[in-house]
């Protein structure tokens, strides 16, 4: 039980994950597919942030009094590219949405089997 309590982050990020997953799979409504869509973007940003976490880490900072190893500094690319990660999926989360405004305006629904029926005729 106290290996599950130690690794909470992880399995939240798994949860995240499955859940996004679930919605993206079976859910009809393509705006709740966007959401588990931006839900499993999320889940990845929460796991490499994990991962990038050390205990007793510092920030590296060249300071003239601090003569530490290089094993104790936090390596701040992790944390770079979740950033990166975070704008790319803010921007998708725009673009899909204002291409569902126009599946939305083309078809009047944004149920899935609707507009594949609506396509076929």
């Amino acid at each position: 039980m106290l290996a599950l309590f130690s690794h909470l982050n992880y399995w939240l990020a798994a949860l995240l994950l499955l859940t996004g997953l679930h919605g993206m799979l079976l859910r009809p409504h393509l705006v709740k597919k966007l959401m588990a869509m931006n839900l499993m973007q999320v889940a990845v940003i929460v796991f490499f942030i994990s991962l990038a976490a050390k205990a007793g880490g510092v920030p590296p900072i060249a300071l003239e009094a601090a003569h530490l190893p290089a094993s104790a500094y936090v390596n701040p690319l992790p944390h770079a590219l979740m950033l990166t990660a975070i704008v790319v999926s803010l921007s998708t989360t725009g673009v899909a949405l204002a291409l569902l405004l126009r599946i939305y305006r083309r078809c009047g629904t944004l149920e899935e089997p609707e507009i594949l029926e609506s396509l076929h005729e």
